[in-house]
């Protein structure tokens, strides 16, 4: 018997405890367009030279490579945490440790064109504490021409 009685009670007690007056002096939303600013203004900003390069042709099996050249055009110091390849014969490497306000660096994308034909367009997203906090860079090849 007691222990039907206790969802009964915890039921009403939930029920009472919701019906209160809302608090008026408690503004609940400051506006996400008035944190996105702030937020914005204070933070790390990467900024690429380019965000494309364009190998040309290529022969089928060549490796080849390229580096971005990146600067913290912010106000904080800037943390690359990951890059993420669209594929496994896109590798990126990414300097490690904290990059500060107006220093500047390379995330180097090597490409492997083995099992490549025609028309190549591979993605690289670079995940930092930036805003926005991703990036896309891009290579594009043509393969055996």
């Amino acid at each position: 018997m007691k222990k039907s009685l206790f969802p009964i009670l915890f039921a009403g007690l939930l029920l009472c405890g919701c019906g209160g007056q809302e608090d008026k002096s408690v503004k609940k939303d400051i506006g996400s367009d008035l944190v996105e600013n702030f937020e914005a203004d204070a933070s790390a900003q990467i900024t690429f030279d380019e965000e494309m390069h364009d190998f040309g042709n290529l022969s089928a099996g060549e490796q080849v490579s390229y580096s971005f050249h990146f600067r913290n055009t912010g106000k904080k110091d800037l943390v690359i945490t990951g890059c993420a390849a669209s594929c496994g014969c896109t590798v990126p490497s990414y300097p490690q440790g904290r990059i500060a306000p107006g220093e500047d660096g390379y995330v180097t994308v090597s490409f492997n064109s083995s099992g490549k034909a025609g028309e190549t367009y591979e993605e690289v997203t670079v995940v930092s504490n930036s805003q926005p906090g991703r990036q896309t860079l891009r290579i594009h090849a043509k393969v055996g021409f």
